[in-house]
């Protein structure tokens, strides 16, 4: 086999090695679950960087006609959390852009803010090297030091330097926290101090709860990726930013535990996804199970959809939305009786907090763990993926 680490790994996981912390760290040799923990000293010490950088030069200008944010893959993400933030209120559009340069309109009057854990991304480079030559008001974030770090200099630009402490699909927080402070100094989102530090706090409570000594029938995540064993995964979000988390646990799936995984809006999937409920690995294959089996015994070649639910819980009744809350909670119950009545099984993750920022926090941690998790008992290493390697070897000129 060519590349650098080879495929390796188990059809079948080994549930009793999430039980086992010397095996969890044999087989983490990278520290995945280390960096996965550290999401809440990842949101504090963004925060003092941020808060270190000369973002004051942004308001000079006034208020942006639109703000792009430029990144691929978790810095991509990143965007989608600020537009789920900022919220329908936002004064202004924030569009996420995961191409090569800029959108074609872009110009002085907008703001663009190039993110990439690296500091060499293509097409944050691309995006940033863009805004410069089109007059366009540049923040950048990405590792010290960098080729962006370079770009941000030549345009005079803020640059925030994001430490490269861990994988980028493990630093979501690192990158998301100076765009949701930048976004704050153009006055298009409400982030205060209080916010940041219940969202830390939530992160650190979460990877307590989840931490590789606590046994499975006590820790979620573990749980969870028991659940999702041997499973086609189907994550659906009931509003915005639930969504937002839910296309998140897709990426962590596909790159940590190399699942295969759907992810989307519970309003989208109402309109055909939901079928998937009724199909080959939904109703077919759970309508021939022995109804007197043991639940936990079922036979590991029949691969079955797992449904995993994340609801917004209805804790943010004061925001306009486009969906009204009681609309997305109804549709949340129909899709938990749909799984119910064709024997697909359900996992529910009810968002917790006070600020937007916090509950989508409460949506993100455990499912972090989860794939992580899920990866090791199929004796993966959640750190060394082959394949992305080689994709990087093989497009780079």
């Amino acid at each position: 086999m060519e590349g650098t680490a080879g495929v390796s790994g188990r059809r079948h996981p080994d549930e009793s090695l999430l039980d086992s912390p010397d095996a969890l760290a044999e087989h983490d040799p990278g520290g995945m679950l280390r960096f996965t923990a550290s999401a809440g000293a990842q949101v504090r010490e963004s925060a003092a960087l941020a808060a270190e950088a000369n973002l004051s030069l942004l308001v000079d200008e006034g208020r942006p006609r639109a703000v792009v944010i430029a990144g691929i893959g978790t810095a991509g993400r990143t965007g989608d959390v600020l537009a789920t933030v900022a919220g329908p209120r936002c004064p202004v559009p924030v569009i996420p852009h995961r191409s090569s340069g800029v959108p074609g309109w872009v110009g002085a009057a907008d703001v663009v803010i190039a993110v990439s854990a690296s500091g060499r991304s293509p097409e944050a480079l691309a995006a940033a090297e863009a805004a410069h030559r089109r007059g366009a008001r540049l923040v950048a974030v990405g590792a010290p030091d960098s080729q962006l770090q370079s770009v941000a200099e030549r345009a005079r630009a803020p640059f925030i330097p994001v430490p490269r402490r861990a994988p980028a699909r493990a630093s979501l927080w690192a990158l998301t926290v100076p765009v949701l402070l930048a976004a704050r100094t153009l006055g298009l989102v409400k982030v205060n101090e209080a916010d940041l530090a219940e969202t830390a706090a939530r992160l650190d409570a979460d990877a307590d709860r989840c931490r590789p000594t606590a046994e499975s029938f006590v820790n979620p995540a573990k749980s969870l990726a028991l659940g999702l064993a041997g499973s086609i995964p189907i994550v659906w979000g009931s509003s915005p930013l639930a969504t937002v988390a839910a296309r998140r646990f897709g990426d962590t799936l596909s790159a940590n535990a190399r699942y295969p995984v759907v992810t989307g809006a519970l309003g989208e999937a109402g309109r055909g996804r939901v079928g998937l409920l009724d199909g080959v690995f939904g109703g077919l294959v759970e309508g021939e199970r022995d109804i007197f089996a043991d639940p936990q015994e079922t036979d590991p070649d029949a691969t079955r959809l797992r449904l995993v639910l994340l609801r917004d819980g209805g804790l943010n009744a004061d925001d306009d939305s486009d969906e009204p809350l009681a609309v997305e909670e109804r549709r949340a119950d129909a899709v938990q009786a749909l799984a119910e009545r064709r024997g697909v099984r359900c996992d529910v993750i009810t968002a917790e907090g006070g600020s937007a920022l916090e509950r989508l926090a409460s949506l993100m941690a455990v499912p972090d763990f989860a794939s992580v998790y899920l990866a090791l008992a199929h004796g993966l290493d959640p750190m060394a993926v082959p394949a992305i390697t080689e994709m990087k070897e093989l497009s780079n000129p």
